[in-house]
């Protein structure tokens, strides 16, 4: 690595500034296509740096695919990083990190860069085409090829990290990437499901086959499954209710307007307050439901009859 007295001469020379072998990966969006043009320019005067353009793209595109690329290829040889830009260099940097290792910086001075090279071994680069001149990006980009990690930064007074810093930092580029792999694991699956899990159901004694769970009174919510099979008996309630399908795949009656609803995984329905309806499961369904006011129905109906009148439907196609 090229002591500041050395980076300092290169400079003055119009020389590119030493870099360690990398391998960059650069895209923008049409706001920071000129910047991000003007910085593959200089990157490929710079020794030991392998630069790839992939071009110009929506800024969620293109901040996907680099982070993506950087992503995947965290722990090869040679050292694989990105360079973006858009209008304010922060849209395509929220994209790049979504991705495990990849911890992406929006850098508006050469301060910015250094420090996040120090501290956070930031390995996509994000500069603003609309706020940033040319000139100042290139002096960005410069000094965070050429800030390793943990080395003194404006954070730290241009002196070396303290002991007890040094240790902190030891670990954490090992501890960030653990939160990417740990937040995968944590948000598997919606928020209605992660709330089913471990919960304890209640037989629905007047509909064979069904169990529900009250989650929360007035208004009120309630998950709810019912067995492949089963069938509700013609009913009516005070209330109108919001339903959501989790899982599985039931049809619905409704008597009242003389209309039905084929329902499966994410279908929405809404059945009015008083009107009287029929339902059938096909396959083992789970859904959510929400209604204002508290639980009651009233059956218009037995069992047989329901049956009859859903085999009848059926049978002629509807």
């Amino acid at each position: 690595m090229a002591s500041g007295d050395e980076l300092t001469a290169g400079a003055e020379n119009g020389t590119a500034p030493p870099a360690p072998s990398l391998r960059i990966y650069a895209g923008a969006d049409a706001f920071g296509c000129a910047i991000k043009d003007a910085l593959v320019a200089h990157l490929r005067s710079v020794p030991g740096v392998d630069v790839a353009d992939l071009g110009t793209d929506k800024y969620y595109s293109i901040g996907e695919r680099i982070g993506r690329l950087v992503s995947s290829a965290a722990g090869d040889q040679p050292e694989t990083r990105g360079l973006l830009a858009c209008g304010t260099g922060v849209g395509v940097s929220i994209f790049a990190n979504k991705f495990p290792r990849v911890y992406a910086a929006t850098c508006s001075s050469v301060g910015d860069a250094v420090n996040t090279r120090s501290i956070n071994a930031c390995n996509v680069l994000s500069v603003s085409g609309m706020s940033t001149a040319p000139a100042d990006a290139v002096k960005i980009l410069d000094a965070w090829l050429r800030t390793p990690f943990k080395s003194p930064c404006p954070a730290s007074g241009d002196a070396p990290w303290p002991d007890d810093i040094q240790s902190f930092l030891d670990q954490s580029t090992a501890e960030m990437a653990a939160v990417s792999a740990d937040s995968s694991a944590a948000v598997e699956g919606c928020a209605i499901c992660c709330l089913r899990k471990g919960m304890e159901f209640e037989p629905v004694g007047i509909m064979p086959g069904g169990e529900m769970r009250i989650v929360r009174e007035s208004p009120t919510s309630a998950y709810v499954r019912f067995k492949a099979g089963s069938v509700e008996p013609a009913h009516h309630h005070t209330f109108g209710h919001d339903l959501v399908v989790i899982k599985g795949k039931k049809k619905v009656w409704n008597i009242t307007k003389k209309e039905s609803y084929a329902l499966e995984d994410g279908d929405f329905l809404f059945t009015p307050a008083g009107d009287v309806h029929r339902v059938k499961y096909f396959e083992d369904t789970e859904f959510f439901i929400r209604w204002d006011g508290k639980w009651d129905i009233f059956l218009d109906e037995d069992l047989a009859a329901a049956a009859d009148a859903i085999n009848k439907d059926l049978e002629a196609g509807n």
